[in-house]
């Protein structure tokens, strides 16, 4: 595993996002007259996230919308280093060593204290942070990312060693330097009964949570107690902008310093990008995909939902929908990533005749489908194309358009038909396979797909220490998710980024924001 770092593959492109966005964006910024002695007086920073935060505690986090703000504010024993390549860095640790496949001993560095006078940072902290994840009765949506973990050994006032119950390989891709990584203090959670949701009791990291505008912005505040290298901004105000066209118009007109934009806009924008600023592009680690649900019973027949993947023409979808940009994908795990498939078993290509054959074996006829998609220009479009595809071996397909609100809560509806999805992940396959085993039908498996020996592959593969046994595990899981007929693979986006030239952004492989880490031009 290497002391202080590991090398991970460079991949072409995060923990997922699932959660109730909203469009809703303030034009009025707040401005900030806080400074402290060491951060530049009146200095900050303006970003974008595509969702509202959610919670505070790290137990509980939805996903990176909350993860960007956990970063800032808590601190973990490693983080992701910024830049072109997927590796971490010391945080809290002074030093971390994997002495065997199931110990990690680490040693917390001696200056990171948490605020509101609830002391040093010990491996006590680390101990519980870590273990009310994995803890049962806790009911952490984020449990799968510790389950590995068995217990944390507290060996002196900072040191402790990490003790799994077997091999796992994502604890360094995804279970340290991620949500579930964050630490925080035992004293001050165990104060207000052991969790927290939208109001922070302690931190510890480089900012301080300032306030919270639901459905507007998160205010951070430079830590004036903070003993690590010091930010480059005083404040960090982060926008939940659903619309990434609503960002775009917010970035032109001056109030924001960084943001993503839409795939529509990227042409435009770089070739007459706005005065002193910078567009660049990042391959991207969501995956997007048509899935149908197994449990309804007009989607029963197999040889009628292979017609259907047979009948989609992502080419088709990839020019209209992602403007030529973006690229097919071959499963749910990106290229660069252990377990991307060199192509998948069912073209991305359409092929009519094939479709029409299957659907004449199926013995179905005058078939009436609904496909049900959140309501974003890319899910419109890319569903329209869908049913011009059915339509053409003689699909009739209603489209079901939902706000945010309700999208999020069709994964349980036994009537969900066919729906356009957008899942995103972490830097190892472990994590995309965990939202399609039977445990998750209903919840994120959407499909209520649930296969013996697929579980088995999501159960065995973090174990798996041989990096081509690995790789084949996970190539055939997307095998047989493709064979189940419940999925068509479209796509793994592309991520275009805006910036102010008076600030150099500090981005992770896929050009999602580490925002501590910014600096001023």
């Amino acid at each position: 595993m290497g002391k202080n770092k590991i090398e991970w593959v460079k991949i072409p492109l995060s923990r997922r996002q699932m959660l109730k966005s909203t469009a809703a964006f303030s034009a009025v910024m707040a401005s900030s007259s806080f400074s402290n002695a060491w951060a530049q007086s009146g200095s900050t920073l303006r970003g974008r996230t595509y969702a509202d935060m959610r919670s505070l505690d790290p137990a509980f986090s939805q996903g990176v919308s909350d993860e960007e703000i956990h970063a800032c504010i808590y601190n973990k024993l490693i983080q992701f280093k910024p830049g072109s390549k997927w590796e971490w860095q010391l945080d809290a640790a002074a030093d971390i060593e994997q002495v065997d496949t199931t110990h990690i001993k680490f040693a917390l560095k001696d200056n990171i204290g948490f605020t509101n006078g609830f002391g040093a940072m010990t491996a006590e902290d680390v101990k519980f942070s870590f273990e009310r994840v994995a803890d049962e009765k806790m009911e952490s949506p984020n449990k799968p990312d510790m389950d590995a973990l068995s217990h944390v050994e507290v060996t002196g006032e900072r040191e402790g060693v990490i003790v799994l119950k077997s091999p796992f390989q994502p604890l360094w891709t995804i279970s340290l330097p991620y949500i579930t990584g964050n630490i925080v203090s035992k004293k001050a959670f165990e104060s207000v009964g052991g969790r927290i949701d939208t109001e922070v009791v302690a931190t510890s990291g480089p900012y301080t949570h300032f306030s919270w505008e639901p459905k507007q912005k998160t205010t951070l505040r430079a830590n004036p107690d903070w003993k690590g290298e010091k930010v480059a901004f005083d404040e960090v105000q982060i926008f939940h902008i659903d619309d990434e066209k609503t960002a775009e118009i917010a970035f032109e007109a001056g109030e924001l310093d960084f943001t993503r934009v839409s795939l529509a806009s990227l042409e435009r924008l770089k070739a007459n990008p706005p005065s002193n600023s910078t567009v660049e592009g990042f391959p991207s680690l969501y995956y997007v995909w048509v899935g149908m649900n197994l449990n309804n019973p007009k989607l029963s027949n197999l040889k009628l939902r292979q017609a259907i993947q047979h009948a989609i023409d992502v080419p088709s979808i990839l020019e209209a929908a992602y403007f030529g940009v973006a690229e097919a994908s071959t499963g749910i795990i990106a290229p660069g990533l252990i377990g991307n498939r060199a192509s998948n078993k069912v073209p991305s290509e359409a092929n009519i005749e094939k479709a029409r054959q299957l659907l004449k074996e199926s013995g179905e006829s005058n078939v009436s489908l609904r496909i049900s998609i959140l309501n974003k220009q890319a899910n419109v479009t890319t569903a329209q194309i869908v049913q011009a595809n059915l339509a053409a071996i003689g699909i009739s397909l209603e489209i079901d358009l939902h706000e945010a609100a309700t999208f999020w809560e069709l994964g349980g509806n036994e009537n969900l038909e066919l729906v356009i999805n957008r899942y995103s992940m972490t830097p190892d396959p472990y994590y995309a396979t965990s939202w399609f085993i039977c445990e998750q039908a209903g919840v994120w498996n959407w499909e209520g797909h649930c296969n013996e020996e697929f579980d088995r592959i999501h159960k065995e593969g973090p174990g798996e220490l041989d990096v081509g046994k690995r790789n084949a595990m996970y190539q055939r899981a997307q095998d047989i998710m493709e064979e189940s007929g419940a999925y068509k693979f479209i796509t793994h986006e592309y991520t275009p980024n805006i910036y102010r030239n008076s600030i150099k952004p500090a981005l992770r492989p896929d050009g999602l924001p580490l925002y501590r880490y910014f600096q001023r031009s």
